[in-house]
């Protein structure tokens, strides 16, 4: 039956052609390529899976069509809500099988930070296309496993980077790069939150690979790189531990990291589970500056330069992503801000050497 509907499909944009002018032949197949729908299923049913469920009711190239859970009571209500089949549905122990699943594209993997290799290498190896939640993995060693086996595997993976498709931010970017700042010198990044329930994931070392730098210390680090245009070449930082009840070993309160670039720029971050409001991130060159406050937050962003406002049309974060890695995955999109598994190893080998310096003191330089 598929065989007889891509001959059907195929005669017809034939017959199509003969009758139309080139431009409007191209404008069909252009058509019929943007028809292609990425079937995803979430793996991890917690608050932000939920987000990315309810942002794919309105994507026009994605759909929620599978479920991965270890608790049966979340599948189904979640099938219920989305209209999931039962076939599409996997625990933790069987997920595998899903690789004799045809009706399933690609696993999003939203678990604590410590499953996400390993269930993306899973993944991978069911032939599926891997998209992970940021950070990565907990460290560079374990993203270039991931890299590899998603290599091996012949699928792609993607990092959850939302704001790389976000258009205030993209907006800012294109200025950058194309030198309406002039030569840009400084990036601080200001990255944090209180953070709540003692007794949740994220502040658990095991599950969560440290603290505030494996949560939302990413955003400078990354926003650091694509607003600077640049990758880093050292980094040092120190550590400020106010509570360590809540805060344990290994697992981070507050770190305040700089980074040096090629070209001279340095970045002056901030990454916090102890202060509210902090949220921003700022550019400055030899002609302007950029500002957002909120920078990456679930929105609506707000962006100014010198010139004045940026204005553009806020959408939920997610459903754009979701669009745009459909679109990468399907159609070969190349992204202005890449979102691959070698742009989640570059924050990673950062992570890495912001803790060996917070740790030894030292100005750590990077490959």
């Amino acid at each position: 039956m598929n065989s007889r509907r891509i001959f059907l499909r195929r005669a017809g944009l034939s017959g199509l052609a003969l009758s139309l002018p080139l431009s409007q032949t191209l404008a069909a197949m252009e058509s019929q390529k943007d028809d292609k729908i990425l079937r995803v299923a979430i793996m991890g049913l917690g608050s932000y899976g939920s987000r990315v469920a309810e942002a794919m009711v309105n994507s026009k190239r994605a759909k929620l069509v599978g479920l991965v859970s270890g608790t049966p009571s979340k599948v189904e209500t979640w099938k219920q809500k989305y209209g999931i089949p039962d076939k599409n549905c996997y625990n933790y122990e069987n997920f595998d099988q899903i690789k004799n699943n045809p009706d399933i594209d690609a696993v999003y993997v939203i678990t604590p930070n410590s499953l996400h290799k390993p269930y993306s290498i899973r993944v991978a190896k069911a032939g599926k296309h891997v998209i992970c939640e940021k950070p990565m993995a907990l460290n560079a060693a374990e993203g270039r496993e991931m890299v590899a086996a998603c290599k091996t595997a012949g699928v792609h993976l993607l990092v959850g980077y939302r704001m790389h498709f976000e258009a205030k931010t993209m907006e800012v970017v294109r200025q950058q790069r194309a030198g309406e700042f002039g030569k840009t010198l400084f990036f601080q990044g200001l990255s944090g939150f209180i953070i709540g329930d003692p007794t949740q994931w994220r502040l658990n070392y095991e599950l969560a690979g440290g603290g505030s730098m494996m949560d939302i210390g990413i955003y400078s680090i990354n926003g650091a790189r694509y607003m600077l245009g640049e990758e880093p070449i050292w980094v040092t930082a120190q550590e400020v531990k106010t509570d360590p009840v809540k805060f344990k070993e290994g697992v981070d309160e507050t770190i305040t990291f700089q980074m040096g670039f090629p070209s001279g720029a340095v970045a002056s971050c901030l990454s916090t589970y102890a202060l509210n409001n902090l949220d921003k991130f700022y550019l400055n060159g030899t002609k302007g500056f950029a500002e957002m406050q909120p920078s990456t937050g679930y929105g609506p962003i707000k962006a100014w330069t010198n010139k004045g406002p940026i204005e553009a049309e806020h959408v939920t974060h997610q459903t754009t992503q979701m669009d745009e890695m459909a679109a990468i995955i399907l159609d070969g999109k190349k992204p202005m801000i890449p979102v691959d598994g070698e742009e989640g190893l570059k924050d990673l080998v950062i992570v890495d050497a912001i803790y060996e310096a917070m740790k030894t003191g030292k100005k750590i330089k990077l490959a």
